[in-house]
């Protein structure tokens, strides 16, 4: 069960107690609204700051300072959540229970995460040039190895022109041309105006006492001169005016990407429904594109769906042959029609239902995938506990389903096919 303090104006710490593991998880993020102009250099952070600190100038001494806290590690934290990117840092170490008598590493390992965050090494009153600049060419390259995953490529291409006028149209991490015109200086700038006015979330989970975890959070906080600023609400995905996009690569292969737009989000009551009905449709080997689209009718190499609960989105992607787009897309929109008309077996409602409560089930397998649940569910206003979004799944009916059917309607399509 996870416990939410404000620990200082919009600071929230969330707190799960944990005695199972021996490792336990620690993460530092700063909520912005994700906006074009900065969502590149909210990226970049986490990595120019993981470079090095004053005491520990460089990777080596870094990794050095981590090998004596039993072998713990630090990892840039970027995620994108509706209508909010987050920035910051995830610490894994090991819990002080299983410690050496004496040791304490929950302490040390936060205190050395205060030094990551408030003491990089400076030149001229900026970050390091040779920091920033290494970091933007891993990024690039990184947003370039996704713009190579064709099918990455079109659900991308179609989100940035089906949300044009919504931020979830924005790539999570920045564009390209975006990256390459950041400078130190305007990075350096952002950071210290982001630490000084963003919500601040910090999660634990671990054995440690809640008391202590405030503790060693304490000095970080502390340092900080803060007049942080509220952030706008969460918004369901407005649709506008639907596109249908065609555009020819060098692939071997087709990829289909059609939108659907839906009024329920994770903040809704209908959240589970949506779920198992993403399910059935095509979330999964049982769902009705999988068994019919690929298996039965053989028209694609690939198929599945795809819920965006911040946004109340469904995507359907489809790996296929040049010339079966449109009797691919005819068979997506029967499969979908079919989920309208209760064309529903009880058993692809039981391995719908069971699919969802194995990935809830999970969520308790590691303490990076409780921070990861618990942390998204609260920034994306998620209408549920875990244990009660469980109950709720067991309780949905098939007409839930079919009243979710109903309400998913197709937006917009991208098809990427092969020529010059």
């Amino acid at each position: 069960m996870m416990k939410t303090t404000t620990i200082a104006p919009a600071v929230t710490l969330r707190y799960v107690r944990d005695t199972r593991f021996k490792q336990g998880g620690f993460s530092f993020q700063l909520v912005r609204p994700m906006v074009r102009e900065e969502a590149a250099k909210n990226a970049l952070l986490p990595a120019v700051l993981l470079r090095g600190t004053r005491k520990s100038p460089d990777l080596r001494a870094v990794t050095q300072r981590l090998d004596e806290l039993y072998g713990a590690a630090v990892s840039p934290l970027v995620r994108r959540v509706g209508d909010y990117q987050t920035t910051g840092l995830y610490c894994s170490f090991m819990d002080d229970r299983f410690a050496l008598p004496g040791d304490r590493v929950l302490q040390p390992m936060l205190a050395f995460a205060r030094e990551l965050l408030l003491d990089s090494p400076l030149e001229n009153g900026a970050f390091s040039p040779d920091f920033v600049e290494s970091e933007k060419k891993n990024l690039i390259s990184t947003i370039e190895a996704d713009r190579n995953d064709k099918r990455l490529y079109a659900m991308q291409r179609l989100l940035r022109a089906m949300c044009a006028a919504d931020s979830f149209g924005i790539p999570r991490l920045g564009e390209i041309e975006d990256v390459a015109a950041i400078t130190r200086e305007a990075l350096t700038k952002h950071y210290r105006e982001i630490l000084r006015t963003s919500p601040m979330e910090l999660f634990y989970v671990g054995s440690a006492a809640e008391e202590d975890v405030i503790d060693a959070v304490r000095p970080l906080l502390d340092a900080l001169e803060r007049t942080p600023q509220t952030l706008p609400p969460q918004a369901a995905f407005t649709p506008g005016v639907g596109v249908n996009l065609t555009e020819t690569m060098d692939v071997a292969q087709g990829k289909l990407c059609m939108g659907f737009t839906t009024p329920f989000t994770n903040r809704c009551k209908e959240l589970p429904a949506m779920q198992m009905l993403n399910v059935i449709f095509g979330g999964g080997m049982t769902s009705k594109l999988f068994q019919n689209v690929r298996e039965k009718m053989s028209l694609c190499y690939s198929i599945d769906s795809a819920f965006y609960g911040t946004k109340g989105i469904l995507l359907v992607n489809a790996g296929i042959d040049f010339d079966k787009e449109a009797v691919t897309r005819q068979e997506i929109l029967r499969q979908l029609q079919a989920c309208r008309d209760g064309e529903i077996t009880q058993g692809e409602m039981t391995a719908a239902r069971e699919a969802l409560l194995s990935s809830l089930r999970s969520v308790q397998d590691s303490p990076g995938s409780i921070e990861n649940f618990y942390s998204t569910a609260a920034l994306s206003g998620l209408a549920f506990s875990r244990e009660g979004y469980m109950e709720a799944v067991e309780k949905v009916t098939l007409a839930d389903v079919v009243k979710c059917a109903n309400a998913v309607q197709l937006n917009s399509t991208c098809f990427l096919k092969g020529g010059k």
